[in-house]
């Protein structure tokens, strides 16, 4: 009886494989972005094979488009690389890797290796997917395949259901913060429980993208109907493959979580596990709003600020940034009236990508202010400058931050 860690890397291996086992595996596809692939290319090319490179998806999202001469040389010397070899690119404004991965290419059942530590975000549609070191996606690039340890599973049940202003953001959050930054280090999660199969693929999204953020290896929601239908949203319903846990698998330990008890909640500077309840640093004034990333930038998130905003005014004196996570997105967003209807209410809105999250350009904070953003991290000077401070939050929090100036429950709006 096998996790769906032990399934997929049973399958890719072609053994019969479980935690604590060394396998090799093949892999199905490859994901860089354009902070990583640069090296990636480099060792690649120092190991001169070329097995692979049509496994892989280059994207251009962190510095797009880009801010410094420096980076876009390096986006060229990306461009140039993969269209010498026919490997797929996509170039600034398509979007964040993670979301467009999600959108186009990953699979139930796929096993997937990504120079960028988010990759596991695909966990969310029954996909092994990992982020590895630029040297190792190198090698993945040559031969198609390379080296793992089956990691131990951490069984989490969601149950019930999640209570007014509470989202899948402050679920994960709640999570991290139980079990601190390294509590699932080079562990499998593996989310279960009827809340869990009430969710939405993007909810599950936003979860399995923070997996790596308690310093899990994966996280992983089996495949269902509703993976099904995502799939076939994205004109891949072909893509579908059931993959489930058996029954009987043995868990390293199980967590189990009551949806209903939890409440919006944030983590403090400068860590993601500093997890508290919104009402404890509530009043705490805000100079920043940052609503996107490929945590938080789908059009679901987009919706909930619509809900809020609509016919309110951002608080004058705050910067509300808004980065929707791809083209796709963008598009349905400004078809549904969203776009307008965010600017209307004070929103400055950005091109499909990464935007303020990774401290590059568009949006970094000044000395002594305090961003409430939607993203994965909170790491001092993550966002450029290490004298500001970040809270993470959902984006009904981080709204409603927005339209108050200081930190809020969103329940006050919802």
């Amino acid at each position: 009886m096998k996790t769906l860690a032990e399934k997929i890397l049973s399958e890719k291996s072609n053994q019969d494989a479980f935690a604590g086992d060394i396998v090799v595996a093949k892999i199905d596809q490859i994901a860089l972005q354009d902070g990583t692939a640069p090296l990636a290319i480099r060792q690649l090319m120092e190991i001169g094979i070329y097995k692979a490179v049509d496994k892989a998806h280059f994207f251009i999202d962190h510095a797009a488009p880009s801010p410094r001469r420096e980076l876009s040389n390096d986006q060229k010397f990306i461009y140039e690389f993969a269209k010498k070899f026919s490997a797929d690119f996509n170039p600034p404004g398509e979007g964040v890797i993670h979301q467009l991965m999600v959108e186009r290419y990953a699979k139930p059942g796929e096993l997937i290796v990504g120079a960028d530590s988010h990759t596991c975000t695909y966990g969310a549609l029954g996909t092994f997917a990992t982020g590895m070191g630029s040297t190792d996606i190198a090698v993945a690039m040559a031969l198609g395949k390379n080296w793992f340890r089956v990691p131990e599973s951490i069984r989490v049940v969601y149950s019930g259901k999640m209570s007014k202003g509470v989202f899948a953001k402050d679920l994960i959050l709640y999570l991290i913060g139980k079990i601190g930054a390294d509590g699932a280090d080079y562990k499998a999660l593996e989310f279960h429980g009827d809340c869990v199969q009430n969710m939405s693929v993007e909810e599950r999204l936003t979860i399995a993208n923070m997996a790596i953020e308690c310093g899990a290896k994966v996280g992983l929601f089996e495949s269902d109907e509703k993976t099904k239908a995502f799939l076939a949203d994205m004109g891949r319903e072909q893509d579908f493959r059931l993959i489930k846990a058996d029954q009987e698998a043995d868990y390293e330990k199980e967590i189990y979580i009551n949806a209903n008890e939890v409440p919006p909640v944030v983590a403090k500077p400068h860590s993601v596990d500093a997890v508290v309840p919104v009402e404890e640093v509530a009043g705490t004034p805000v100079h920043q709003v940052f609503l996107g990333t490929c945590t938080n930038g789908r059009i679901s998130d987009l919706e909930i600020a619509y809900r809020l905003l609509k016919g309110r005014k951002v608080k004058e004196g705050v910067r509300f940034i808004v980065a929707p996570a791809s083209r796709r997105i963008y598009l349905k967003a400004i078809e549904k009236g969203i776009i307008s209807a965010l600017v209307e209410a004070g929103a400055l809105i950005l091109p499909p990508g990464c935007g303020a999250c990774v401290g590059i350009h568009q949006g970094i904070p000044a000395d002594e202010e305090v961003c409430v953003s939607t993203q994965n991290r909170n790491f001092k000077g993550r966002m450029g400058n290490p004298n500001s401070y970040i809270y993470l939050a959902s984006p009904a929090t981080a709204v409603a931050s927005a339209l108050k100036g200081e930190i809020a429950d969103p329940r006050e709006f919802l």
